[in-house]
Formats: C-alpha cells, structure tokens, sequence
C-alpha cells in the first residue's frame, strides 16, 4: 500500500518532465531530412537539392528524408487538350 502513492508521484513526475517544443523547418529547399536523437527527440534539416543528396547524407544514422511542405513550388502551366 505505501508503494502506490511514490508510484503515482513517479508517473506524474515523468509525464511533466520535458515541455513539448514545436517543430520548425529550416531552410527553403525542397527535401528535408529527419533525424532522430537519443531520447525520442527529432531535428528537421530543410538543406538539401535532391533526394539523393539527403538520403547520402542519412545513411548510416537514424533518419529519413521527407520532402518540404513550406517550400515553394513552380506553377504547372495549364495542358491544352489533344488534338487528335
């Protein structure tokens, strides 16, 4: 019975720990790598060109590329129909 309430200051205790923080992306390119850290953290990098620069770059560490949703797109210009 005297476990339950240290068990329950514990649990509180680790809920509140660590304040949740927004993620921000950085940089205007279009791929974004992903990087997790020790302790379940992450870190986006908007740097890279291509996706081949970024996944070069993630190999061999706990991460992935993703492209950027912020980043600007060039319009498509309009297809005229096929004529036939």
């Amino acid at each position: 019975m005297r476990a339950l309430p240290t068990l329950l200051l514990v649990g509180i205790t680790l809920a509140v720990a660590a304040p949740a923080s927004a993620q921000r992306f950085a940089g205007n390119a279009p791929v974004c790598m992903q990087r997790w850290q020790w302790g379940g953290s992450s870190n986006i990098s908007c740097q890279y060109a291509s996706w081949d620069e970024c996944r070069a770059s993630a190999a061999g560490l706990s991460a992935m590329c993703l492209s950027n949703p912020y980043v600007q797109q060039p319009a498509h210009p309009e297809r005229s129909p096929r004529l036939r």
